[in-house]
């Protein structure tokens, strides 16, 4: 029998993984208007006006901004949509 070194299950997996929190970063430019940017960031999420503005707030005095947080393929949705819009969006993981 092989002895595992303490602390190991099995083999480790290589790649991303889809099974913790994601968030998609939204990042400042000097190109689109405040207000296309919080129009583009309700159209990825469906948040309200508020807290889209809160957040582009955030990415134009910061740089950059964690637009929404959760499941891999919703990030993977949002940042899309984000991008399509020529929008610099970035997922974490």
């Amino acid at each position: 029998m092989t002895e595992r070194p303490e602390g190991q299950t099995g083999p480790r997996k290589s790649g991303p993984r889809v099974d913790r929190p994601w968030k998609v970063i939204l990042y400042n430019d000097d190109v689109h208007k405040f207000e296309d940017v919080v129009r583009q960031v309700r159209k990825a999420t469906g948040f309200s006006l508020l807290r889209a503005m809160e957040i582009t707030y955030v990415a134009h005095n910061v740089g950059e901004a964690v637009v929404y947080e959760g499941a891999f393929i919703d990030c993977v949705q949002v940042a899309d949509e984000l991008r399509k819009a020529g929008l610099s969006a970035r997922i974490f993981g």
